[in-house]
């Protein structure tokens, strides 16, 4: 009768065990510190501000700086769809001051056949979003059919559409769109400067659009193939996803997004200039990487968006409120930009790195045991 038997561990392959383990769950916490990246920065921000401007969280302050927030916001959900889908959108601030623009041409009186008419404002404002989304159509016929990389696509509509809002205005600014009664035209400044039981309707109009988005990314098939098309484009197109049309359709809402974001602003002023709108787009693409998305696709939701935008809103209207110098809000602001990427890289590697941890920690030792054989 013969015996095999299994040597047991030794003390060097437990230690190796019991450190893999323990890395694992550091790498798993740090994971976790870095996924709410976001909310953290946000807390740390209200912190400070706080502690150095006594009106900074007053229910008043705060109204207003969420004000300011939902034209950023609803700008960044539309960018939400581009960077999902691994696309980048330049073009929004540019259809922010030609949403405007429009607003301002119509509202001002349109002359047909020799008559001037004056169209009523829920006609003003779905011209208005009609054209911010035609400019998206634009990119995204740009980037499916010619298959222009995103970046030029849009880099060029923004210089499009904002040569388009200036040969439309002769580079004037369309002043007093309050509307007159007697032409039926008044109350388009009610979109921007309303508010229902105290709140702003910018805010209402913030929280409804990200209701929508979030069901249309969890709930509807567009969600999934979004998903899809942003973490492997190929593999989604092989497996039925209508890739081009998800495409087309996000290019789409982003303009819509920010044809509403420059309609807000117009009815703010009560005014609507060409320049509105300059940089904006920087802004979008900030809040939704703070918020935790991938500039490469495929990764982000709404909720990391939402507190990516209030910590840019804050931000800058916090150090607005400490007196601090445009140039250095500019200078910082762009800092934020960077480590919010930074941070996205880091997250990456401490995934990589908590996986392969992980599976170390799984590979547990043999246990010692006889197998006896006849």
């Amino acid at each position: 009768m013969t015996a095999t038997v299994t040597p047991p561990p030794t003390e060097e392959r437990r230690e190796a065990a019991a450190s893999a383990a323990a890395q694992a769950n550091r790498l798993r916490l740090l994971n976790v510190v870095f996924e709410a990246r976001a909310f953290i920065a946000l807390a740390v921000l209200i912190i400070v501000f706080t502690l150095l401007s006594d009106t900074f969280l007053t229910v008043t302050n705060v109204i207003t700086m969420t004000k300011h927030v939902a034209i950023n916001g609803i700008l960044a959900l539309g960018m939400l769809l581009v960077i999902l889908k691994g696309g980048i959108d330049l073009s929004v601030g540019s259809i922010v001051g030609l949403s405007g623009v429009v607003a301002g041409e119509l509202l001002g009186g349109v002359k047909l056949f020799g008559v001037i008419a004056y169209p009523p404002v829920w006609v003003t404002i779905l011209v208005a979003i009609a054209v911010g989304t035609l400019v998206g159509a634009i990119n995204g016929i740009l980037v499916t059919r010619f298959n222009v990389a995103p970046f030029i696509a849009t880099l060029g509509m923004l210089y499009v559409a904002r040569g388009a809002a200036l040969l439309i205005s002769d580079g004037q600014t369309y002043p007093n769109l309050g509307g007159d009664p007697e032409l039926g035209n008044t109350g388009f400044d009610y979109l921007g400067g309303g508010k229902i039981l105290g709140i702003p309707v910018s805010i209402y109009l913030l929280a409804i659009l990200a209701i929508v988005m979030t069901v249309l990314i969890k709930k509807a098939p567009f969600g999934r193939w979004l998903y899809a098309t942003g973490g492997n484009e190929r593999a989604a197109e092989l497996s039925g996803v209508p890739v081009q049309r998800v495409k087309r359709r996000v290019y789409m809402i982003s303009g819509a997004c920010a044809a509403l974001s420059g309609l807000i602003i117009a009815s703010e002023l009560t005014s609507a200039a060409p320049q509105a709108g300059e940089t904006f787009e920087l802004n979008a693409i900030a809040a939704v990487v703070i918020g935790g998305a991938a500039l490469s696709g495929g990764r982000g939701n709404v909720r990391g968006t939402l507190v990516g935008a209030f910590v840019i809103g804050f931000l800058a209207d916090g150090l607005v409120n400490l007196g601090v110098s445009t140039f250095w809000q500019i200078l910082i602001k762009g800092a934020v930009i960077v480590l919010a990427v930074m941070l996205d890289q880091g997250q990456q590697r401490f995934k990589k790195r908590g996986a392969a941890a992980a599976a170390a920690a799984q590979t547990a030792p043999p246990k010692a045991e006889a197998a006896k054989t006849p």
